[in-house]
């Protein structure tokens, strides 16, 4: 029986040693256990591949515009409105007086659809001729732009039907849509702008991981806290040869993206730029927390990746966030690849300016502000 058994010698000894590490090591059962619960709460309650509640602006020419300009003012136009109200697929949330109103809500995000209700449409439909609805809907958000023209379409042939011109059998509104930023509707043109925002955020924050901890595990670090060097000078020593790194990276995959992929920069390449600075800015800010923080390498990895698939999931890379429940849709907010992906898409399909997102690239900077001064803070107890 002993000799059965000796192959197996010293196996609960080395199963209670590696116990005993497991107990030690908090961040790998966070990482086994924690996360995938995580993963799972985010894609079964957050993700929603349904399309509901569009955010939708309506230039409603057809009547005089009574009180505020929330209402529209004909009732032949309300009436079909609130046929888009009633589908739950649209959102109108503003009512607008000019066509250059509507295009700068589309240009700047704000909307996803746009309704153009003509002058005459009242007086169309009272003749008994054919009335026609301009539906405008971004291609930039294609899994959006998709069920919402066939909403749109569905809507006005079921109107259309209910209406039917007793001489002719002519559809009685005619809806017609315009496929705006992404009128092909190429995928490249919609995963590509994101996918440069993830992949900065990998390299970024993966990179600046390490540098602290690396020194750490080498023995280096007691050197530095004898140094008269102060922790913000530390972090930004650090952190600025990967910034420079990450130009060089956010360029090449712009270069990429346009001559290879075919995908058009609608607007300026050295606002894109510069309005990326923030972004680079933050996630090293976050890599350097992580890296101060962690005790090892692989924790450093553990951490990052934590960081990464929230930002898939939760920024409106893959999924629409106007989909997502209240709690989730506010912790999307606090994700930096929210910011920049609609910064990239804004620029790039959109054409949009530095008025419509600005706002953007401040908040990021404001977030890099804090997670850098809380590395700093983390470090300045290590020194002590």
């Amino acid at each position: 029986m002993r000799s059965l058994f000796a192959p197996f010698r010293g196996f609960i000894a080395v199963f209670y040693k590696e116990v005993l590490h497991m107990r030690r090591d908090s961040m790998a059962i966070m990482f086994a256990l924690i996360v995938p619960i995580g993963e799972m709460i985010i894609l079964g309650a957050a993700i929603d591949t349904n399309v509901r509640q569009v955010k939708t602006v309506v230039y409603d020419q057809s009547g005089i515009l009574e009180g505020t300009a929330s209402v529209p003012g004909s009732s032949e136009s309300r009436a079909f409105l609130d046929r888009f109200r009633n589908s739950d697929t649209f959102r109108i949330y503003k009512f607008v007086h000019s066509e250059k109103e509507l295009n700068e809500e589309m240009i700047a995000g704000r909307a996803r659809v746009g309704v153009e209700v003509p002058v005459d449409f009242d007086r169309d439909l009272l003749a008994h001729r054919s009335a026609q609805i301009m539906v405008m809907v971004d291609g930039s958000e294609s899994s959006v732009a998709g069920q919402a023209l066939n909403v749109a379409t569905a809507i006005g042939l079921d109107e259309s039907l209910k209406r039917m011109l007793p001489a002719s059998n002519a559809a009685a509104i005619e809806v017609r849509p315009k496929v705006m930023f992404n009128p092909d509707s190429r995928s490249p043109n919609f995963f590509l702008p994101g996918l440069i925002a993830v992949m900065l955020l990998m390299i970024t924050t993966m990179l600046t991981a390490f540098s602290v901890v690396r020194e750490k595990e080498r023995g280096t670090l007691e050197q530095l806290m004898v140094t008269p060097i102060k922790p913000l000078g530390l972090m930004m020593g650090k952190m600025m040869p990967y910034f420079v790194l990450a130009l060089v990276e956010l360029t090449l995959l712009l270069t990429f993206m346009r001559y290879l992929f075919s995908v058009a920069i609608s607007g300026s390449v050295i606002l894109l730029v510069l309005l990326s600075l923030s972004y680079l800015f933050v996630n090293l800010a976050l890599g350097m927390l992580i890296s101060v923080k962690a005790n090892s390498q692989a924790e450093a990895m553990q951490s990052s990746m934590g960081i990464l698939l929230p930002s898939i999931f939760l920024s409106g890379y893959v999924f629409p966030r106007d989909n997502m429940p209240a709690i989730f849709y506010g912790l999307s907010h606090l994700v930096p690849a929210t910011y920049m992906i609609d910064t990239f898409r804004g620029v790039i399909l959109r054409g949009a300016g530095f008025f419509q997102l600005w706002e953007n690239a401040a908040v990021l900077f404001v977030m890099g502000v804090v997670v850098l001064l809380l590395a700093a803070k983390q470090f300045g107890k290590m020194v002590v």
